[in-house]
């Protein structure tokens, strides 16, 4: 008896799925750390409001004994306000291919086939907002929205309030050592520091050029991911084929998060059939936001040439 779509679907729900989305974050150095270091599943809520310290309050300061102590309030906390963002995949099997590929191995690897396609489509849409710009209001929001001066993130205006801005040059053309400490200094503060350098391979390979042989040192956790890497001050610098042309960033992955609601990480919907087509149709669903805690500790240069 061969096998039926409710069949198909448990063992493309069992065994296709979970791969698909492992897969989907390998894609990327900075969607992959981001799975290991600050992808973490949540049960809902209208948006992800994060809470944020953005000044000192003004009653504190030495005393001596019974002295009057000031009990004025200040504003010292607000919040980010972030929307959740949804994408699908759509897998499908038209009639006429399902008799082409009849029997039950070979609908199964056509099945798995279209699967692959659906993963390598969910990956480019991963891929590309990771870095987004916000040009895409559906869309997650990206690291050239977060590593900015005068976007809107959270629903706060980097261009309104400086402690929500990043540390971008936007002036040096020339990759150099000296240009790239500034960056890192600027972005770190006591005991944070940026923790990844993220940037095109045109411009990893610069900065390789950069460094003598015997300071070309490797990360091996970026290594062990499949990703090449050179180090600078202790932190990887990764190429990723996403990063936008001319920019070089400077991240503190502890201020970065990504939010998945638990009951749409990579779920799958199982086959059905519209009362119009021929075919049947599957579709893969995740539901999540990318966000940030702290824009002043990131950085970024936005106009390099390689």
């Amino acid at each position: 008896m061969p096998l039926s779509y409710d069949q198909i679907s448990a063992i493309t729900q069992k065994k296709f799925i979970p791969k698909l989305a492992d897969n989907i974050f390998d894609i990327s150095p900075i969607l992959q750390r981001g799975k290991k270091k600050y992808y973490e599943k949540i049960d809902g809520g209208t948006s992800i409001m994060l809470p944020l310290g953005y000044a000192m309050t003004t009653a504190s300061d030495w005393y001596t004994g019974a002295e009057t102590l000031d009990t004025t309030d200040n504003d010292v906390i607000t919040a980010a306000e972030y929307q959740w963002k949804q994408i699908y995949a759509n897998i499908s099997v038209n009639r006429l291919d399902e008799l082409k590929n009849s029997g039950d191995s070979q609908i199964l690897n056509f099945v798995k086939q279209k699967t692959m396609i659906a993963e390598k489509t969910m990956m480019d849409k991963f891929g590309t907002g990771i870095y987004s710009a916000g040009t895409n209001a559906k869309s997650i929001l990206g690291l050239r929205m977060f590593v900015d001066t005068d976007s809107t993130v959270g629903g706060i205006s980097q261009s309104s309030y400086s402690w929500w801005q990043a540390q971008v040059d936007s002036t040096t053309t020339t990759l150099t050592i000296a240009a790239m400490q500034s960056r890192f200094n600027a972005a770190s503060l006591n005991n944070e520091a940026p923790s990844v350098v993220a940037t095109t391979k045109a411009l990893c390979n610069a900065y390789y050029a950069l460094l003598q042989p015997q300071q070309r040192f490797t990360d091996s956790e970026t290594a062990k991911g499949g990703f090449a890497s050179l180090m600078f001050n202790g932190i990887p610098v990764v190429s990723d084929s996403y990063a936008p042309t001319s920019h070089m960033l400077f991240l503190n992955e502890k201020y970065l998060h990504m939010f998945v609601h638990k009951d749409e990480d990579m779920r799958f919907e199982p086959f059905q059939k519209p009362i119009n087509q021929n075919v049947k149709v599957v579709k893969i669903y995740w539901a999540g936001v990318f966000v940030l805690l702290n824009n002043r500790l990131h950085a970024g240069m936005t106009a390099l040439t390689a």
